[in-house]
């Protein structure tokens, strides 16, 4: 058993840690509510993007479509998100787990495209991995997705690779956060679902119009990701910490009660100490 300024020591660490990961906890607590607010507002923008991508595109000839050319080699880039911190429980892990284990099920020729720091470091020692970005998750906003969503066009339409997927977790709630695989490039347009009947006039050509909206919703596409993996994180973060706190909690209790009975022996020794001391003293 510790002795008693052991166990004193170690309470008041685990009541200091404790303190932390509760801070910890309001914290994420806030910035979720900014995070899921962001990705709740943009996922309506992005279906009804789509929606309309796919009733303009209907008729649309496959050759008038740069980015849903379908290629015979398979280059793919694997764009794999994560956050720049840990200490959000298996946030970062789950993702890393998830690309590794797309790449394992696939005969592709790939290359990696780190986004955050956790996902550098996984992939570090990889000779696949081609670029290291943290930049991009330390100040998440449409320009900068749309820029780097760009980049990843044009490395397609010069044939840098075949296709892009990426890996990210998506946001269910602050418990949950599910790692996905999402094709990017080249798009495909859905021709087997309900035909619109519906006759449209376009302003200008419908062909001017599909050259514009096409990357906007690439671009989009890109943007609802790093907003989702953005939400998971924070929701990680907070179901992680809570938990640490609990437990913290409950170690703090258990120290606590090895203390006292540890004090109370102690003390209850002292007392026969005492008692047979004066015994010896008066015999």
């Amino acid at each position: 058993m510790a002795n008693l300024k052991e166990l004193r020591v170690r309470i008041t660490s685990i009541g200091s840690t404790m303190k932390i990961t509760s801070a910890m906890k309001m914290v994420s607590a806030a910035k979720l509510k900014k995070a899921q607010d962001a990705i709740v507002q943009m996922r309506p923008y992005a279906s009804k993007l789509t929606e309309i991508l796919q009733k303009a595109s209907s008729t649309l000839d496959s050759s008038e479509n740069a980015y849903g050319e379908d290629r015979d080699t398979n280059r793919t880039r694997l764009v794999v998100i994560t956050s720049n911190r840990g200490l959000c429980g298996a946030f970062n892990s789950s993702v890393v787990k998830k690309a590794k284990a797309f790449m394992a099920d696939s005969n592709d020729d790939f290359s990696i495209v780190a986004i955050g720091k956790k996902a550098g470091d996984a992939f570090k020692n990889d000779d696949r991995l081609v670029e290291r970005n943290i930049e991009l998750w330390d100040n998440i906003n449409f320009d900068a997705a749309s820029e780097y969503a760009q980049k990843l066009m044009d490395g397609y339409l010069a044939g840098e690779f075949d296709k892009v997927v990426l890996i990210y977790n998506a946001f269910r709630n602050a418990a949950v956060q599910e790692p996905t695989a999402e094709q990017m490039l080249p798009i495909s347009i859905d021709t087997e679902g309900p035909v619109d009947t519906t006759e449209y006039i376009y302003e200008p050509t419908k062909s001017e119009i599909l050259e514009d909206l096409i990357p906007t919703s690439l671009k989009t596409q890109f943007f609802a990701s790093l907003l989702d993996a953005n939400a998971s994180e924070h929701g990680a973060r907070m179901t992680a910490m809570h938990k640490a706190t609990d437990n913290a909690k409950a170690l703090q209790g258990d120290l606590k009660l090895e203390y006292n009975k540890a004090r109370q022996a102690a003390i209850t020794n002292e007392i026969l100490e005492i008692v047979g001391g004066a015994d010896a003293l008066a015999g």
